[in-house]
């Protein structure tokens, strides 16, 4: 049981960025652009690992990896916007998940960045990160490029 506990807590963090727009994009793919938060191009969402299939259906937009504690809390200082919402619902028997506590605050789970200086890799935003382009999955690269969007 102990073990199991240790593996909950040491879930690992996502964080993905949306690249690409939205013209000429099938509903379905839009729909979970949407729930993962990502709204706009250069959006970045924390999530948990345990939605990784969502992740890999919309992986032809986004670029994923893990993010560090090091990188997350300097994106929810510059980039973070306090959640102001309720916690649970008026009887405590529904809880909300629409935040995540950095240090004791409440941030939302979805950051807003600018584009990154000098540019996406060499190949451009339609390419795989394995063949040199910018979608997909990058491993711990994804804290380089969220230093350079903040």
């Amino acid at each position: 049981m102990s073990e199991d506990k240790k593996k909950e807590s040491e879930k690992k963090q996502l964080a993905v960025i949306r690249i690409r727009g939205i013209t000429g994009v099938e509903k379905s793919i839009k729909d979970t652009l949407d729930m993962l938060g990502l709204y706009h191009n250069n959006y970045c969402a924390v999530v948990d690992s345990s939605i990784l299939n969502m992740v890999r259906k919309v992986k032809d937009y986004v670029t994923w990896g893990e993010i560090n504690q090091e990188t997350l809390k300097m994106l929810a200082d510059k980039r973070g916007e306090e959640y102001k919402g309720r916690e649970a619902d008026s009887k405590n028997k529904i809880k909300y998940n629409k935040f995540i506590s950095i240090n004791g605050k409440k941030y939302k789970k979805y950051f807003r960045l600018s584009p990154p200086r000098k540019g996406f890799e060499r190949k451009g935003i339609k390419v795989p990160f394995s063949n040199g382009g910018a979608l997909g999955y990058r491993k711990d690269k994804i804290n380089d490029l969220i230093k350079r969007m903040i």
